[in-house]
């Protein structure tokens, strides 16, 4: 049965934010709130964790997971940002956006698009997830938690909970989430493209 951790959204409490990553270091899938939706995350390198994410959302492995990093000084150890890039991503983060790169060779082959080695980026404002990225000390993989036979995101970690104690190690319960998607675009060429519309605003680039 998984564990639900209350946390503040504005002042996470550090015992249970060092619990958390605990639990993620040790191979766990964890529910956690972001500032677009609720997200299932893993450990980067444990694809057993992998496996368990994709069998609760019944995705196969075309599916593209986002790394989820801390600031922007991880991004440039798992993608490559050109100088437009970087200035884009400084204005950017952390915000409702996911940014596709080309991936550096330390991204997992399963991270990556399998044709264009691309990998989706993305730096959240929401404190909970921020501290837990800043204990656990590297990026974690994610992807949006949306059941299936939906067509919205889960928005309550109690809901959360009950639908997937047998399946879950952790729901943190950080408040309530939106259903709307972040933003993507698309930074491998020499201007963004917005390739979906979601929370993040785009009127100022494009």
């Amino acid at each position: 049965m998984s564990q639900l951790f209350q946390i503040h959204p504005d002042n996470p409490q550090p015992r249970l934010i060092r619990q958390a990553a605990q639990i993620i270091a040790d191979g766990g899938v964890v529910a956690v709130p972001t500032d677009s939706c609720y997200a299932l995350v893993c450990h980067l390198d444990d694809k057993a964790a992998v496996e368990r994410i994709q069998r609760i959302r019944r995705l196969d492995n075309k599916h593209n997971f986002t790394l989820l990093c801390r600031d922007l000084s991880q991004i440039a150890t798992y993608a490559r940002v050109s100088n437009y890039a970087y200035r884009f991503l400084k204005a950017h983060t952390p915000g409702p956006y996911t940014f596709i790169l080309r991936a550096t060779a330390v991204v997992p082959k399963r991270l990556q698009h399998k044709k264009r080695k691309t990998v989706g980026i993305r730096v959240p404002d929401h404190n909970v997830v921020t501290e837990l990225l800043a204990e656990h000390g590297q990026p974690v993989m994610s992807v949006t938690l949306i059941l299936p036979g939906s067509d919205f995101p889960e928005t309550d970690a109690l809901e959360i909970r009950e639908k997937l104690e047998h399946q879950l190690d952790l729901v943190i319960d950080g408040g309530h989430c939106g259903v709307e998607p972040t933003t993507v675009v698309d930074l491998t060429g020499d201007v963004p493209e917005v390739t979906r519309r979601g929370k993040g605003p785009v009127e100022d680039f494009i």
